[in-house]
């Protein structure tokens, strides 16, 4: 891989070095002049075409600066050499290290705008990107008509060739298939077509209803420029988009840029060592929920794991590479053993293999911690003061219930991070529409218990927050119920869900604009394998490949009876595996890194949006000026080092063939310097 890395790196500077010729600044003889500044940011022109605001997505979720030139705004700037590059301190300065274009020649071939680019290109050694455009001699690939192909790519499976895996695309493994959804709607078109003298081909396919392979993803080199031709239509949720944007966007800068992308899956098990409440396929509700009329609880089992499923849950982590949080109540256990003639296998299970688990504090005995609610009315409110205020739990209340669950994990060794916490429901935080506001007692409960990091619900609350000193840290709640045990209990809810009344359903897709009902209800004894499974793993993969460290959670009771969470995880995982090389792990970040990792990402936007950064590279020195105390993310090639006052250390850690950190200067340095490998 190293040796591949290099061969793509050597292309690169290839070209970089005849834009220093087309200068003067490297050709023999010629007198010795500074090689030429190139800002560290990337120019994007926009047609408000989805494949570009996928590529600016990615490159915004990664945290690369760009500037955007909107093509449809009446006043938008002229593409000239003074808007390109400029002199700095006598220094020619690129004000661009890549271009992505909506197509070859959005402005025009022969324009002034265009020419003014493509000189640009070819004076500094620019790479550029076509977003979208067709197979034709002008972007280096024949017609489909000689021996091509052009038409739907819905369910097409794409390779990517030898020289992609040698160059910005050697993070995968895998063949990449194109989504097909929804079989009577055609989601990816494309053009197939078969590679000219100066083209390689990086992503291609098998020629349908023809022979051989053509490309879809490729570079053409010609007349002193390198351009990405991409030629199939995308949009920035769809899964083959979502895997080959870290390619488009390594080749684009060559590998070196600010900001860095790594895939991320943690999942969160709430709810260990307390019981669950068990869906009433009766009544279909939940017994002991308020809105569940005629139902109490009483008499119906309780979703509790048992010893043989937490000796399964320690099996399957060895077996897969693979580390659960563990959120506990470890006071609903209690209560579980005092009941239980105190005796209770599965927390001496758990105990004994505790060291296996990451632990998270999910309090005592799970109460809510918001409004105290009155339960009088369906749905439940917020009690009332006799002055009409609300009336919340106390801080003490609260403290307690993070408190003890604490000293209870001290006591019986498990290594829980005294930061982390998430709070049964999330509750504390504000909740709509009941509770429009954080219970003002849990900033100073969260303070009186070192918390750092609190746990909120993503589909409700998707940004980092802060609650009093404490940042929040969103979550993804997977689609694999609380209160179902069994594969049919589970098929009966989301039935109840998801099919229309007339099907049996409650009609809830029916009236949701932002939802869709079944066709027809799930088998209650294939469903769950047929259908759910492969829709939440889709989900979860999705949100794993976006450089998205959120983590997801689910519930002990998805560990017990019938297992249901391991199915989606292994097939997360498998379907991760089959796609990306060895090189490209995933990372499995605990809660409290993951809400560092946002905290970095919000303060890093803003300094990039405020202009407050400033970064560049000259020959093989990097140069990144950033406010006081940010966090500041690059990504480099192997053998990248950072300057130090005495010397050098090695930069970064490795992924996807590359070194990425976030990083700060040194002590006493006001910018972060590093030396690229030469």
């Amino acid at each position: 891989m190293a040796q591949s890395a290099h061969r793509w790196r050597d292309a690169a500077a290839a070209m970089a070095a005849a834009g220093l010729l087309v200068l003067g600044l490297g050709a023999p003889g010629a007198s010795a002049a500074p090689a030429p500044r190139i800002d560290l940011k990337v120019l994007v022109v926009d047609n408000g075409d989805s494949p570009v605001e996928a590529i600016t997505a990615e490159l915004k979720n990664t945290g690369i600066p760009y500037t955007t030139v909107d093509l449809n705004a009446s006043g938008r700037p002229t593409i000239d050499t003074a808007f390109l590059s400029d002199t700095v301190g006598g220094t020619p300065r690129a004000k661009y290290q890549g271009v992505v274009l909506p197509n070859e020649a959005p402005f025009g071939a022969g324009s002034a705008e265009q020419t003014a680019l493509e000189t640009y290109e070819k004076t500094y050694g620019i790479p550029q990107v076509d977003a979208y455009t067709w197979a034709h001699p002008e972007v280096g690939l024949d017609y489909t008509t000689a021996g091509g192909w052009s038409g739907s790519l819905d369910g097409k499976q794409a390779a990517v060739t030898t020289e992609g895996r040698a160059g910005a695309f050697g993070y995968l493994d895998g063949p990449v298939a194109f989504e097909d959804n929804a079989p009577d709607i055609q989601e990816s078109y494309g053009y197939v077509a078969k590679p000219r003298t100066g083209f390689t081909s990086y992503v291609d396919i098998a020629v349908p209803s023809g022979t051989g392979r053509g490309s879809l993803i490729g570079e053409y080199a010609h007349d002193g420029r390198r351009e990405l031709v991409v030629t199939f239509a995308y949009n920035q949720y769809q899964q083959q988009f979502r895997v080959l944007a870290r390619g488009i966007v390594e080749w684009l800068t060559q590998g070196v840029h600010l900001g860095q992308n790594r895939n991320y899956f943690s999942v969160h098990v709430d709810d260990v060592f307390a019981p669950d409440s068990r869906w009433d396929t009766v009544r279909n509700c939940t017994p002991g929920d308020f809105d569940c009329v005629g139902g109490d609880g009483e008499g119906t089992t309780p979703i509790r794991m048992t010893a043989d499923d937490a000796a399964y849950a320690a099996q399957w982590e060895a077996a897969s590479g693979f580390t659960l949080d563990l959120a506990f109540n470890a006071g609903s256990g209690e209560e579980w053993k005092s009941e239980n003639g105190n005796v209770d296998a599965l927390t001496d299970k758990l105990l004994a293999d505790k060291a296996k688990y990451r632990w998270v504090n999910h309090t005592y005995t799970h109460a809510f911690l918001g409004c105290v609610q009155d339960t009088s009315t369906v749905p439940w409110s917020c009690a009332k003061n006799a002055d009409g205020s609300t009336q919340y739990v106390s801080r003490a209340d609260i403290s307690a219930e993070i408190g003890n669950n604490y000293n209870w994990a001290l006591s019986h060794g498990l290594s829980t991070d005294r930061t982390e916490l998430v709070t049964g429901e999330h509750s504390g935080l504000k909740s709509l529409p009941q509770q429009p506001a954080d219970n003002p007692n849990l900033a100073g409960a969260l303070a009186d218990n070192g918390v750092k990091w609190t746990a909120s619900d993503n589909s409700r609350e998707p940004a980092q927050r802060a609650a009093g000193s404490a940042l929040t840290v969103p979550r993804y709640p997977m689609n694999v119920y609380y209160n179902t045990g069994t594969e049919a209990e589970m098929a009966d809810e989301y039935n109840w869900i998801y099919t229309s009344k007339a099907d049996g359903g409650s009609g809830l897709c029916e009236d949701n604009p932002t939802s869709t009902c079944l066709s027809e209800p799930l088998s209650s004894s294939t469903g769950y394998d047929s259908y759910i499974v492969p829709q939440e793993a889709r989900t979860a993969l999705g949100h794993a490949i976006s450089n998205d460290p959120r983590p997801h959670y689910a519930h002990q009771s998805n560990l017990a009876e019938d297992r249901l969470l391991y199915p989606v995880l292994d097939k997360v995982l498998a379907d991760y595996r089959a796609l990306y090389a060895d090189n490209t792990p995933l990372e499995n970040p605990r809660q409290s890194a993951i809400g560092t990792e946002l905290k970095y990402r919000a303060a890093w936007q803003s300094a990039v949006g405020n202009g407050s950064v400033t970064a560049y590279r000259v020959g093989t020195t990097v140069t990144v000026t950033a406010p006081s105390g940010i966090h500041i993310p690059v990504t480099a090639p192997e053998g990248t080092k950072k300057n130090t006052l005495l010397g050098t250390t090695a930069f970064g850690t490795p992924y996807a063939g590359e070194r990425s950190a976030w990083t700060t200067p040194e002590l006493l340095q006001t910018a972060l310097t590093l030396t690229l490998p030469s």
